[in-house]
C-alpha cells in the first residue's frame, strides 16, 4: 500500500509541476512584453494617470532577479543590448 500511495503522490506533484511551469511560461510572457513596453515608452508623453500606472510597472520589472528578466525577454524574444539589464 505504501509503494502505491507513493506512486500516487509522484503523479500529483508531477501533474502539479507541469501545471505552475506551464503558468511561468505565461507569466514570463506578460513580463517580458511589459519590460518591452517600459523601455519603449517615454513617460513625459503619457497621461498622468497612465505615467503612475507605467512607473509602478516599471519599479515591479526593475525588481526582478536579472535571471527572471532575462528568461522573460527571451520568452517574447526581446533583443537586449550588453548594457541594458
Amino acid at each position: 500500500m505504501p509503494d502505491k500511495l507513493n506512486a500516487q503522490e509522484v503523479a500529483m506533484l508531477r501533474e502539479e509541476l507541469e501545471i505552475l511551469m506551464y503558468e511561468r511560461t505565461g507569466l514570463l510572457k506578460v513580463v517580458g512584453a511589459a519590460a518591452v513596453l517600459v523601455a519603449n515608452t517615454d513617460g513625459r508623453n503619457l497621461p498622468p494617470e497612465a505615467a503612475e500606472a507605467a512607473e509602478m510597472l516599471s519599479k515591479c520589472v526593475n525588481d526582478l532577479s536579472e535571471e527572471t528578466l532575462k528568461d522573460a525577454l527571451e520568452t517574447v524574444h526581446a533583443e537586449v543590448g550588453p548594457g541594458d539589464l
